[in-house]
């Protein structure tokens, strides 16, 4: 027995260890948004106070434990085996959750997570318990707080709508005020807006992130909550003396108030959220102790004891924990995926977007767009555009992308001030606010304000927030559901299942490593390929056309003859993967075009006119390919709607066009990789013999039809093949057309220079 209590108790460090990890990678939004986001100071510096913050918060906890011991379920109505295997369930799905969540790089509440676990694992075991004993059903509210749970939900639909709407109202004052010329206004609005911003950081600091430190007494915290106001008024009064010196000194009080504001929700989180990464193994170990004092049966002996008792993390587990979290900001991979998805949301800037817009997001946006039209229409013309004038972004656009911030300090202010200041009143007041909701929604308040959702990235970004939103719904129901289903598992299936689980977990977590470490790999690999913003002159426009035009090519010809080869074998697979890569690739395209402003807003003055050509010829590679999807989707329709095979000859056909074709191409890619463009006149010939082919072909199923061809499906898939070919082949010859007018431009250029 004590073996097996000694393997519980290794599993479930372990799993917190696992967990502290997985968890701190989807929190690291929350206290690294606006920082980063901004560019207010060096990404070193703003890890650096990350670092200190969460450590700070971890070590100077109380480590008060409850979440894990009570307040969700009864522990008085379960045995120790129950706990045991409720807390184990609670682990291992916890950490499937967060690194589920962490791949796809949506932030969600790692609070909301533990609850539900909790909730689920014990509701299971309350179930399972009743169906054994008196089948009384009514029975399970004794061993569940409902309570709990019903507070979690509604402070999911609080946070979404309180925090965007104070973000958005703070921000479009801010805005009114600083405009984006802000700089001008530091010396006279900065010094009262760093003393509110600062006082309103301080207060979260000792409502929120310092309510469990275990160095303050008890008549010290009693004293804060009961002069909370003046502590407030005082704070402001002596923060603006501090911003008026600093200001005099020349140093950017909105940078002060992004480091000091990063420091304070890292040291909140550390503080305050530890207990949903160690507070199970914490309650587990308080358990087995109660358990082995005991010396009672496993079976029978219950938990009452937990419930009484105060489950306290010793200070070297909550320094440990805190290096653990510190060294995990510093290495995850996944951290950085969770962050890109709301700066993606909330950046001033246009092009690339994240996510993909749906029916609601349009209904939506159109709705606004209607009601602000008729606002706009109701209000004066000059006070109309007054207020435009003051959200006039004019510095937008005057850097590379790379080097732009998503977004400027004031913004960034006023995301640590709005959301500093909703928690603390939250906490201050007893409501369960999520650190993760209020961030992440006042961060999409603000952008909202900022005008970063206007009409040409509203869609996609009002379909991002719907998408994290129904995450962190799907988050509740899938931590309750995941936990049921693995601690009725481990009740039924004892040792055998545990193991199975852990194995499983494993695997999991290599796999969504090495699957998560190709994706970064391949984002970064067409970020290369596709991002423009390297490109300043001529010779580096034909150095990346022919780059773009030879790679095309090479594709192209493997996808044709792969498309025409499973077709005439009836391959369904090979087709139905083919189609994917062609609509991948397709999508890849449409990524370069969503770039070309940012293209040519980096050019040179004497490369402007010869970014006509490469514009044009994205056009090109976009209608060859498109022409591809066109024949691969065709094909794949044919085979799985279980049509007859095509007859001998036009499989041959077929081939022979593929032959052709790919020589073709592999010349035309031999020409553009080695950027030797003395045969171009030469390959351009081959156009000619090439269609004349294709026209042959149509002619010989045309006399098949009137004489032997008897399948319409057949003769329709055959035609549709040859006619895209045929567009194919005369994209190709306009680019090629094209390359040479650019060649002859290059020589004049040069020439005139």
């Amino acid at each position: 027995m004590d073996n097996y209590l000694y393997l519980v108790i290794i599993t479930l460090v372990t799993l917190g260890i696992i967990d502290l990890m997985v968890g701190v990678t989807n929190d690291a939004v929350n206290f690294l948004n606006s920082a980063i986001g901004s560019k207010a100071i060096s990404f070193r510096l703003i890890m650096i106070l990350a670092s200190a913050g969460i450590l700070s918060g971890a070590v100077f906890s109380s480590g008060m434990m409850e979440i894990a011991r009570s307040g969700i379920y009864v522990p008085g109505m379960f045995s120790f085996n129950d706990v045991i295997v409720i807390f184990l369930a609670v682990m291992i799905t916890d950490i499937i959750l967060l690194d589920v969540f962490n791949y796809f790089g949506l932030p969600t509440s790692t609070t909301v997570s533990i609850v539900f676990e909790l909730l689920g694992a014990a509701v299971c075991l309350g179930l399972y318990k009743i169906i054994s004993t008196t089948g009384d059903w009514s029975t399970l509210s004794q061993y569940i707080n409902t309570e709990k749970a019903s507070e979690i939900v509604i402070s999911i639909l609080l946070s979404v709508v309180l925090s965007f709407t104070v973000g958005m109202a703070v921000q479009y004052l801010s805005r009114l005020i600083f405009t984006f010329q802000y700089e001008r206004k530091i010396k006279s609005f900065g010094v009262i807006f760093g003393g509110i911003a600062l006082a309103s950081i301080s207060y979260f600091i000792l409502i929120k992130g310092m309510k469990t430190v275990s160095f303050i007494d008890k008549a010290t915290k009693e004293w804060i909550h009961t002069h909370e106001l003046q502590l407030i008024l005082g704070s402001f009064v002596l923060f603006t003396i501090f911003s008026f010196i600093l200001t005099r000194l020349k140093v950017n009080i909105l940078k002060v108030i992004i480091g000091v504001g990063t420091f304070a929700l890292a040291l909140s989180f550390a503080g305050n959220d530890l207990v949903n990464f160690i507070g199970v193994p914490v309650a587990a170990i308080q358990a087995i102790g109660f358990f082995q004092a005991s010396g009672g049966n496993p079976d029978t002996y219950m938990m009452s004891e937990l419930a009484s008792a105060d489950i306290v993390a010793p200070a070297w587990i909550l320094f440990i924990a805190g290096g653990i979290m510190m060294i995990t900001l510093w290495t995850s991979k996944k951290a950085k995926t969770v962050i890109e998805t709301e700066m993606s949301l909330s950046s001033q800037d246009g092009g690339s977007e994240k996510f993909e817009p749906n029916t609601l997001s349009r209904w939506i946006v159109r709705g606004f767009v209607n009601i602000g039209g008729a606002i706009s229409y109701l209000m004066p013309r000059t006070l109309r555009s007054r207020l435009d004038s003051r959200f006039e972004n004019t510095s937008l656009g005057k850097k590379n992308k790379e080097e732009e911030p998503m977004f400027d300090m004031v913004r960034a202010s006023v995301n640590l001030m709005v959301a500093s200041s909703l928690i603390a009143l939250g906490t201050s007041m007893k409501l369960p606010l999520s650190t993760t909701y209020v961030t992440f929604m006042v961060a999409m308040g603000t952008a909202f304000a900022d005008r970063a959702w206007d009409r040409e990235s509203a869609v996609y970004r009002v379909s991002g927030v719907f998408h994290v939103i129904g995450g962190w719904f799907l988050t509740a129901a899938t931590a309750f559901a995941g936990a049921f289903i693995i601690a009725y598992l481990l009740k039924i299936g004892g040792i055998i299942t545990f193991v199975g689980a852990l194995i499983f977990l494993a695997i999991l977590l290599v796999f969504n490593a090495k699957s998560h470490k190709k994706k970064v790999a391949a984002q970064a690999e067409r970020k290369l390929k596709l991002g423009r913003e390297d490109i300043h002159t001529l010779q580096q426009v034909s150095d990346a056309s022919a780059n773009q035009i030879s790679e095309v090519f090479a594709k192209s010809n493997i996808f044709y003859k792969e498309i025409v080869d499973g077709l005439t074998k009836n391959d369904l697979t090979t087709l139905s993967m083919n189609k994917k890569l062609i609509k991948k690739f397709l999508r890849d395209l449409d990524s370069t075009n969503d770039n070309l402003y940012n293209f040519i807003r980096n050019l040179d003055d004497t490369s402007v006119k010869g970014s006509r050509f490469y514009i044009i010829s994205l056009g090109y590679l976009q209608d060859i390919v498109e022409n591809l999807y066109v024949i691969a989707g065709n094909a794949h329709n044919h085979v799985d709607n279980n049509h007859k095979l095509l007859k001998e000859y036009q499989g041959n056909d077929l081939r022979l066009v593929a032959d052709e074709l790919g020589n073709w191409y592999a010349e035309v890619y031999s020409l553009y990789k080695r950027r030797d463009f003395l045969k171009l006149d030469s390959t351009m010939k081959q156009r000619d013999q090439l269609q004349k082919v294709i026209n042959d072909l149509l002619d010989k199923q045309i006399d098949h039809i009137r004489t032997t061809e008897n399948s319409p499906k057949n003769s329709k898939l055959y035609f549709s093949i040859l006619l895209e070919t045929n567009e194919l082949i005369s994209s190709t010859f306009k680019l090629l057309r094209l390359f040479k007018e650019f060649e002859e431009f290059k020589i004049n250029n040069k020439k005139q220079n």
